[in-house]
């Protein structure tokens, strides 16, 4: 529990290293806050553009890439996040993240550091922890990747918690339900940030604002950070689809990424001649600029020619009361090419008889015949990577070999 101890002291204004650190140098400006070392010696130069860390993306729908990621792209990533999120000096944030995750190494890290806020590290995930953590340190944040929400909603000790420090929740990492969404707000009595980001992105791409209207909130990503350049493009030609079409979701800018490490054949095919990061995932835009999420590209399912999207699927899944977590995935099909196949935690209890029948007709009340699902999987629990995130490739590994 040294971290917490370490936190709290820095939270309060301690003497001693943190003091000199954040004091006034020289003229007071606040670079040269940070521009000796504790015994005066000048701190070395570092080229903005040079490598700071290589990260591993997480693997959920393929093999891990180390991305190769810059002082700049770090740095101005989780400093125009940490603004966006509505971080402020003087602030508590318990981090719930790992520090292999780029939002734990770098947002929710390099963010606190540059709003001169105090980051409380945690060991390991666990809710009870989480609670304990913000009622004694104050923290003005809440969050986590949505399995982590949906832990912390279901943590029985809740109720008991002083949370009044807390000004907003914050989630990203994987696509959050609209309905975990509203349930995170009501439960917390806070506004939900999500932000769309990616390894290779530095982070952060898109997220929405604490005064976003509600429906924004759930139902979106936000819009692009400032400085940050976003288009959907069409997934045959490369070209800028129109408001509203869905298609990859493309950025550029200070954040991206140089390359995957040791792997030039990756990099060419993820970022283009103009720069242009192709983050794989698939979305649409509107005239405002906010970004909805339709699932992978890897993900898309092409069942007798027709695109088919997970996410659409799973949102209408998730509808259903009795449904805590959904995962759609693509089933090899010898007519149709891939058949659609869904993998459902029921909330609770073991399901009903009746529920396949339930959902099937659901789905076939709310979408296109060759969208329902032809193959249902039900489970108490999903493969996980390491950073909470559903392992699709493992589901559509298990159905086929069933």
């Amino acid at each position: 529990m040294r971290h917490r101890s370490a936190a709290r002291g820095l939270g309060r204004g301690a003497a001693g290293p943190w003091r000199r650190c954040a004091g006034p140098r020289g003229g007071g400006g606040h670079r040269d806050r940070f521009c000796a070392s504790d015994d005066g010696r000048p701190l070395p130069a570092v080229d903005p553009d040079a490598p700071a860390q290589v990260l591993y993306t997480s693997g959920a729908t393929g093999r891990p890439k180390g991305a190769v990621l810059t002082h700049r792209g770090l740095t101005n990533n989780a400093r125009l996040a940490a603004e966006t999120i509505g971080m402020r000096a003087g602030d508590t944030i318990v981090q719930p993240m790992p520090l292999f995750h780029v939002a734990g190494g770098a947002l929710l890290t390099l963010g606190p550091v540059q709003a001169l806020a105090t980051c409380v590290l945690m060991p390991h995930f666990y809710p009870g922890l989480v609670f304990e953590l913000i009622e004694t340190y104050g923290s003005a944040m809440i969050g986590g990747v949505p399995t982590m929400l949906t832990a912390l909603l279901d943590y029985p000790g809740r109720a008991g918690r002083d949370l009044s420090s807390v000004r907003y929740a914050l989630s990203g990492g994987a696509l959050v339900p609209a309905g975990l969404a509203r349930q995170v707000e009501a439960a917390f009595g806070v506004p939900l940030v999500i932000t769309f980001a990616q390894t290779e992105s530095s982070c952060s791409i898109t997220m929405t604002r604490a005064g976003d209207p509600a429906d924004d909130r759930a139902q979106t990503v936000g819009r692009p950070l400032p400085q940050t350049e976003v288009k959907i493009t069409d997934l045959g030609t490369g070209q800028t689809v129109p408001c509203g079409a869905i298609g990859e979701i493309c950025t550029r800018g200070y954040l991206v990424m140089p390359e995957y490490l040791g792997d030039p054949q990756a990099t060419a095919a993820a970022i283009d001649s103009d720069g242009w990061l192709r983050t794989g995932d698939l979305g649409s835009m509107d005239q405002r600029g906010y970004t909805r999420i339709q699932g992978r590209r890897k993900e898309m399912i092409i069942r007798g020619g027709e695109n088919v999207y997970s996410r659409e699927i799973e949102a209408v899944l998730l509808s259903h009361p009795g449904v805590a977590e959904a995962a759609v995935v693509g089933v090899p099909d010898r007519f149709w090419g891939e058949e659609v196949g869904a993998v459902i935690r029921w909330t609770g209890r073991p399901p009903p008889a009746a529920a396949e029948r339930e959902l099937a007709g659901l789905c076939r009340a709310r979408l296109a015949a060759y969208k329902v699902p032809a193959r249902w999987r039900f489970t108490d629990s999903f493969p996980l990577t390491a950073t909470g995130k559903i392992r699709k490739d493992v589901l559509s590994a298990q159905f086929a070999d069933s």
